[in-house]
């Protein structure tokens, strides 16, 4: 049979969202290729998303609804499955109130379809849900806090600086698409500098590399403060278009540019280069994710943000600080009302569950998302999940959190995915239509919330008046409700599935005018330094858990690991060898590891793989305390301290 090619794209937690080209012969999908006329793709794609064929392929993939027997599961027909969780999510709702059930949805896909499930919860509660945001929650707060909106200039604008600071961002493993457009900014004559604790792939693109001491990126923004300050290079019109500029000044007054350095571990020549680029305009600031997950995580961003602005970077084209592209924003989502009963903070997920009274938590549901596995303290959180007396999880496979399950139910992979896609890494929209038909009886997280609505209604005996009504429709209908705010300049559903579109209500410059949607009007420069993240006595090495070119999370691309590998300096390990199987130990537990000695690494980190699998003991996560950052409700994920330890 020939081979096919179907036009989607990728919805995956991943701030590119790759236009797809889908090679499907008989059925199957044998190859996913980069959509080279997609502006931003332009033919490639990352490693994981390459490979994504072997895992669409795998034989452990869910095609039947598998309901909790003793400790193990049995098929069931989606009848059996939606009339028994139905019947339960009644009866809780009915004995203890709705804010008794908890939706928790998280990134595991990116499809705005997937708000169809919040707004099912909407209308059958509305139940609790959760706050914060595990990955960006403390970036977020920083630019809402500092301009009053969180963008970015058009991601092209980039070719028009002449310098460009990538701060803790490794554009190979978390913005691939990112690095041509850095490589033509070079051949344009843009130098490029990486400011960052780990020495990565990231170093290839930079002219220069400043490894900076983990946590304490605000002393070194301070440090590029000062010495702006003292050579007289701030933006003269600075004072007028920020609040709080005074109260900067005498922070980053506080202490010498010798001093901050000296906090930070670099090198007055670094900080004359950082000064120096930020002063030769324009110098634009690509903003790490990973950065943000430290208890003082806002505070840096907030820190970054300051230095563009006194620095006059601020509204140029060329210039800027890119933490974000608002992704959801040329889509219409005024039909939830987001009013509910109660919020549990993502971060603590799993104390937040266990604590929870008047009602407790009876009942979870799990959309995209394998909490388990990706939320700090592993431990407390699979603990809560498997002491409540329903849980349902939406997925695939069976992850650390399926297993945990009341009644797994089986949905599309992106392949199959019915769906608009923004983006959080550019400003381009797409929808994704599915290539191949799922196998088995997988649903859509859209026909799944749509049938349970149906077998609520029946239990209920809704007589037409019930919860379904409000969720009909079908995905095409779904997506153009939900482009109603661009269907002026001509979008549709059906335009999207043909090709990717600028989102056009965003400029390519942020804040030309220099006025901003705070209450002021103005800017609002960070003026106290953050709480610097705790040392723990005993455990001397801060612990690096960062996504890998083969790793998203807990999805390997080819086979998962037994055991994973974590990268120090060969005198943070002394006296072990390279390659030894050995422990990675935190004050809240451990797992095994095997050791990699690299040279060109600081002296006080260590790297592991991100996400991993909880069950199978690679996941770093069992070693991190749930800690929040100093704002946003984020995850201080980096803000922990471990050692080595023989096995």
């Amino acid at each position: 049979m020939a081979v096919t090619q179907h036009h989607t794209v990728c919805n995956r937690d991943c701030p590119d969202a790759c236009g797809l080209i889908a090679h499907v012969e008989d059925g199957k999908l044998v190859r996913l290729a980069g959509d080279p006329a997609h502006p931003v793709t332009k033919g490639f794609l990352c490693y994981r998303t390459s490979h994504f064929p072997e895992r669409q392929n795998r034989a452990d993939r869910i095609t039947r609804p598998l309901l909790r027997d003793g400790d193990g599961f049995r098929e069931v027909s989606w009848d059996e499955a939606l009339s028994f969780v139905a019947e339960r999510l009644v009866a809780i709702r009915r004995e203890s109130g709705p804010a008794a059930i908890l939706h928790y949805r998280s990134g595991g896909s990116l499809g705005m379809l997937k708000l169809v499930v919040d707004y099912f919860f909407e209308q059958f509660g509305p139940v609790s849900v959760k706050r914060g945001d595990i990955c960006s929650g403390a970036g977020d707060a920083a630019q809402e806090t500092d301009f009053g909106e969180e963008e970015s200039h058009d991601l092209f604008d980039l070719l028009n600086a002449k310098h460009i600071l990538l701060w803790g961002k490794n554009p190979y493993v978390s913005n691939v698409h990112l690095v041509p457009v850095l490589l033509d900014a070079k051949k344009r004559g843009a130098k490029v500098t990486l400011i960052d604790p780990v020495r990565h792939k990231g170093a290839n693109l930079a002219n220069h590399t400043i490894l900076v001491k983990p946590g304490a990126d605000f002393a070194l923004a301070m440090a590029v403060a000062s010495r702006l300050f003292e050579s007289g290079r701030i933006d003269s019109s600075a004072a007028s278009f920020t609040d709080h500029f005074d109260a900067f000044s005498s922070l980053v007054a506080s202490r010498s540019a010798a001093e901050w350095a000296a906090d930070a571990d670099v090198t007055p020549a670094d900080v004359d280069h950082l000064a120096n680029a930020l002063a030769d305009k324009p110098c634009a600031i690509q903003v790490g994710w990973g950065m943000g997950r430290r208890t003082n995580g806002s505070g840096i961003v907030r820190a970054l943000d300051a230095l563009c602005a006194v620095s006059g970077n601020l509204g140029i084209p060329g210039g800027g600080v890119s933490f974000y592209f608002k992704r959801r924003g040329a889509f219409d989502t005024s039909f939830l009302k987001k009013e509910w009963p109660r919020t549990l903070c993502e971060p603590i997920l799993g104390e937040e569950i266990l604590a929870a009274q008047d009602p407790p938590i009876r009942a979870v549901w799990i959309t995209t998302g394998n909490p388990v596995a990706m939320l700090p303290d592993s431990a407390t959180v699979a603990r809560a999940l498997e002491t409540r007396e329903l849980v349902v999880v939406v997925d695939s496979f069976l992850t650390d959190t399926a297993r945990r399950a009341t009644l797994v139910l089986p949905t599309t992979t992106l392949v199959e995915d019915d769906d608009l896609v923004g983006a959080y890494g550019h400003h381009w929209i797409a929808a994704s239509t599915p290539a191949l038909a799922p196998p088995g009886e997988c649903l859509s997280d859209l026909e799944i919330v749509q049938r349970l609505a149906a077998a609520i209604d029946a239990h209920t005996n809704a007589n037409g008046n019930g919860i379904a009504k409000h969720l009909a429709g079908t995905p095409r209908e779904w997506k153009s409700r939900m482009l109603g705010k661009v269907a002026p300049y001509g979008i549709t559903a059906e335009g999207l599935e043909k090709k990717a579109v600028k989102n056009p209500l965003v400029s390519d410059v942020l804040f030309a005018d220099r006025k901003f949607p705070t209450p002021t009007g103005r800017m609002n420069l960070v003026s106290e330094e953050p709480a610097r993240p705790a040392e723990e006595e005993g455990f001397p090495l801060w612990l690096f858990s960062s996504s890998t070119e083969k790793a998203q999370s807990s999805q390997w691309s080819g086979p998962e690991p037994d055991i994973v590998t974590a990268t120090c300096h060969p005198e943070a390990a002394p006296g072990f060898a390279d390659g030894e199987r050995v422990f990675l130990e935190s004050a809240i537990g451990r797992i095994a590891v095997l050791l990699k000695l690299d040279a060109t690494q600081r002296r006080d980190t260590v790297l592991v793989p991100k996400g991993g699998h909880y069950d199978k003991g690679t996941s770093a996560n069992a070693l991190i305390r749930a800690r929040l950052t100093d704002a946003g409700e984020g995850a201080a994920y980096l803000d922990c301290k471990v050692r080595v330890a023989r096995v």
